[in-house]
């Protein structure tokens, strides 16, 4: 798969996965009344004509083994009893409880070579009876998942706009850390002539310098390249946590210098830099809770 077809993916995936996942609800119920996984199949046949060109369908028990056929337009792949529990399709609906889309992924029986499955979860009384699954060729994902003319627009104007903004806050970045790494050679900064005023001033400098290039670095790499780490917070929202988190540590690093530097000039003023570290203790909180529920709003 090229890289564009991935960013591509990536960035239509919540699109994709609402428009199946709509189709499920619309067949299968998560809490199936008097499941057998010959209901369930009849039930995911009506989802396969709902959709074009889909790969295949079947179903996988409770503990992950493939409990029926493959079902597919061109023929019936007996494949039953065959272990899926470690696939994502499996895990990732059981964990959620909800209505699931994969990363492409290789497989056999697709024209294409790559397929992307959409999984469901499926209770009786509260109790998990299987997993219904619908195989679909990644190029029919992406017809699916594609941006109408006015959202490539947008989109194409917000990167380059990032971009901008992005190459501003570097050059920004490298001044502020040629401007600290000078400061050592002006003021003379070596062990023998240690001045913790210029020290202090040089630090404030580079710390700068990182918390910035650190979020110029976000910018271009989730903005610009959509690279994706896998974490459980995406899009603008990791790029307000990087933002965030890079605050906390300059600001962490400056409480630690003003300790050291009130210890030795001043101790009476020790209760400034306490300050400082009370307000990062509440920025790390305020984190916490800004991670949790956008967590929350994701797997939605």
């Amino acid at each position: 798969m090229s890289k564009g077809n991935m960013q591509e993916f990536l960035a239509g995936r919540k699109k994709a996965k609402n428009y199946f996942c709509n189709i499920f609800a619309k067949h299968i119920s998560s809490d199936f009344e008097a499941y057998t996984k010959e209901n369930l199949l009849s039930r995911l046949i009506e989802v396969k004509s709902s959709v074009k060109n889909a790969e295949g369908i079947y179903v996988l028990d409770a503990h992950g083994v493939q409990a029926t056929a493959t079902y597919s337009n061109r023929e019936k792949i007996d494949n039953s009893g065959e272990d899926r529990s470690d696939k994502a399709y499996f895990y990732k609906a059981i964990r959620s409880k909800k209505c699931e889309i994969t990363d492409p992924y290789p497989s056999s029986f697709s024209r294409d070579g790559l397929c992307v499955t959409i999984s469901k979860a499926v209770y009786s009384d509260d109790k998990l009876q299987g997993v219904a699954c619908l195989d679909m060729p990644l190029e029919e994902v992406l017809a699916v998942s594609n941006m109408n003319t006015l959202e490539r627009v947008f989109t194409n104007f917000f990167k380059f706009t990032y971009s901008l903004f992005a190459f501003a806050l570097m050059a920004v970045a490298l001044l502020l850390f040629v401007k600290g790494v000078e400061s050592f050679f002006l003021h003379d900064i070596t062990p023998g002539n240690f001045d913790i005023k210029y020290v202090f001033e040089a630090t404030i400098l580079l710390t700068l310098a990182l918390a910035i290039f650190d979020l110029s670095k976000t910018l271009i790499e989730e903005e610009m390249l959509g690279w994706s780490k896998g974490s459980h917070v995406s899009g603008p929202h990791k790029t307000m946590v990087k933002f965030l988190g890079s605050i906390i540590i300059a600001l962490s690093i400056e409480a630690l210098m003003l300790v050291f530097k009130f210890a030795i000039t001043d101790p009476n003023e020790l209760i400034y830099a306490m300050y400082i570290i009370a307000g990062v203790g509440i920025l790390i909180l305020s984190l916490a809770v800004y991670i949790k529920f956008t967590k929350g709003e994701l797997d939605k």
